[in-house]
């Protein structure tokens, strides 16, 4: 036998446990991947974990980690959207901690929609006090606006689907906001001084919506329409007494192919009665003006705009990818009524995307407002 003849052989026989390792993981990932398929198909259960890190000005550096989880309500009806149910848990730098989960569901071939928001926080925080000119000049220290929040929410949604895209409801709405060792500065709020360290808030609503997106959660096409009234009362156990009011209209419009999408929201938020300084209308949230400090922009009033691209990339074949990116411009102002909207705080970010189930996203966003940025790291798309 020529030398190279067995050199050749030798090389192959010592290539084969490689070989045989590298074919036994294309079939773990073909076997992985048929499975989510047929998980898809049949609308079972399916879990994707994911952890990272991210920073916010008001919680500062954060690892944050969760749990996508989606399902139908029903696996034999092929019509129904899947439900998700993302869960995100997150402990800060500073010592704070954090978990929420915003559901939504469908049920009894979409007539029945149950949706929620449920948070839990507790952090070191700051209060900059209510209005424009508060947030901005109030400086943020140990002696200005520093003191310890414990807050939570749960805020349970019902809507009937009555017709095509047309949708009526109710809502229960329950907060407490518990306010511990209060800096000086905080201490001398007049709304603190009012309402004190610790508000129990309790209340019910009425909801009308036109819903026409393809996919709520992460919207191709279609409009949304949404009207929120909310009712706070001592006579239901809440510490006080007041009345919210919020439209938010979306629209989402499809450029050239699906995957590219202008997503755009307008909303406002209308506070009426004893409103507390903790559930006042906010704007710089990770939901809208993303980049600011959350809470540091408060009043009983809020109106805010974006305009955002969403990008979802091609494979060479002409598939869609998992990856893609997002870029927004926002602006947003608030006042205690409509006539002070003078001050529009401006806001601007870019922001990548992984999809980690069918139609739902990792959202991982940097948003830049004045003299201000943060970056956010969550679930789904922000609005």
């Amino acid at each position: 036998m020529k030398k190279n003849n067995l050199i050749f052989i030798l090389a192959f026989i010592l290539a084969l446990p490689s070989l045989a390792q590298e074919q036994d993981s294309l079939t773990r990932k073909e076997e992985r991947k048929a499975k989510k398929v047929w998980k898809e198909e049949h609308g079972k259960l399916m879990l994707t974990p994911l952890v990272g890190p991210a920073y916010t000005p008001e919680m500062g550096f954060t690892v944050a980690g969760g749990i996508m989880m989606s399902f139908k309500t029903n696996p034999k009806d092929s019509l129904i959207q899947r439900s998700s149910t993302p869960v995100m848990l997150g402990v800060t730098t500073n010592g704070g901690f954090f978990a929420s989960s915003i559901v939504t569901t469908y049920w009894l071939k979409d007539k029945l929609r149950i949706n929620g928001d449920f948070w839990i926080k507790d952090m070191p925080d700051n209060y900059f006090g209510v209005g424009y000119d508060d947030g901005y000049t109030t400086p943020k220290s140990d002696t200005t606006t520093a003191y310890q929040r414990s807050w939570w929410w749960m805020n349970p949604r019902f809507l009937w689907q009555f017709k095509p895209s047309w949708f009526v409801g109710v809502l229960f709405d329950a907060n407490l906001t518990n306010a511990s060792n209060p800096s000086q500065g905080v201490q001398e709020d007049e709304y603190y001084q009012v309402y004190g360290p610790k508000n129990m808030n309790i209340g019910w609503g009425l909801i009308a919506r036109y819903d026409s997106r393809d996919v709520p959660v992460n919207a191709y096409s279609g409009m949304y329409v949404d009207f929120r009234a909310s009712f706070y009362s001592k006579a239901i156990g809440s510490d006080n007494t007041y009345q919210t009011y919020e439209l938010d209209v979306r629209k989402y419009l499809t450029i050239r192919r699906p995957g590219q999408t202008i997503a755009l929201q307008l909303n406002t938020r209308i506070g009426v009665g004893e409103m507390p300084y903790g559930e006042m209308s906010m704007i710089g949230t990770p939901f809208d003006l993303r980049g600011y400090t959350w809470g540091q922009y408060r009043d009983e009033s809020t109106i805010f705009g974006i305009a955002e691209y969403r990008h979802m990339f091609l494979k060479g074949d002409g598939t869609m990818s998992k990856h893609g990116f997002t870029g927004w411009l926002a602006t947003g102002s608030l006042g205690n009524d409509f006539s002070k909207f003078h001050n529009w705080l401006p806001n601007a970010g870019i922001g990548y995307r992984l999809e980690v189930q069918p139609r739902m996203n990792l959202r991982i966003d940097i948003g830049f407002g004045r003299e201000t940025m943060g970056f956010y790291f969550n679930f789904n798309e922000a609005f």
